[in-house]
């Protein structure tokens, strides 16, 4: 049943995006610690396939201890050579030092929002941003949203969070809606942005 769904194209090469791609993309997130874990992998992305690193998850999953930032802040030069050394993770020692940076500036964020989850969504006052490209061509590599947000965030001492890489973290915590409106999780997806978005604080 599930093989007749039709779905964004580049959810049917792998079951790993199949799987991603029906039950997290674009559902909007409200997490502190799933902001976090975005922030971490789309960087890891950079200049790679989202597959590479999807498979890498659960290894990126116990190396960053939960993707806690707390603990994650507090990493060190061991842990940073234990991260070099760790088949689990992609062992790129500028994108390794930039996710430990950008830990301590996201409890920055989260201490003067309250947390990041408020920082971003204040940018759409705390609505998805629903669209409706018929062709994955049609889909943008980034927006006036994301310039705005990786604006701000290098602003406040964030490293790898370029446009592109925020643009594919707001479409990956549902503050964007990607999906094709022929994809049958456009409709699914849009229809919890009433129940999903909240507020900023």
């Amino acid at each position: 049943m599930s093989s007749r769904k039709v779905r964004c194209d580049w959810a049917s090469t792998d079951e790993a995006l199949t799987l991603y791609h029906d039950e997290e993309w674009g559902v909007p997130a409200h997490e502190d610690a799933r902001h976090f874990e975005f922030l971490v992998l789309e960087a890891a992305q950079a200049g790679l396939s989202w597959l590479t690193v999807l498979r890498k998850r659960d290894g990126y999953q116990r190396a960053y201890k939960g993707f806690d930032p707390v603990r994650v802040a507090k990493f060190g030069t061991r842990d940073l050579q234990r991260l070099l050394r760790d088949p689990g993770v992609v062992r790129n020692r500028a994108k390794i030092e930039s996710s430990i940076n950008n830990a301590r500036r996201f409890l920055e964020v989260q201490r003067e929002f309250g947390s990041f989850d408020a920082y971003l969504w204040k940018w759409t006052q705390g609505k998805p941003l629903v669209n409706a490209w018929r062709s994955i061509s049609e889909i943008p590599p980034r927006s006036e949203l994301s310039d705005e947000v990786s604006k701000d965030l290098k602003a406040r001492g964030f490293s790898f969070v370029g446009s592109t890489i925020i643009y594919s973290h707001l479409q990956a915590v549902g503050v964007i809606n990607d999906h094709l409106v022929s994809c049958f999780r456009w409709s699914q997806v849009a229809s919890r942005r009433a129940r999903a978005a909240r507020p900023a604080r």
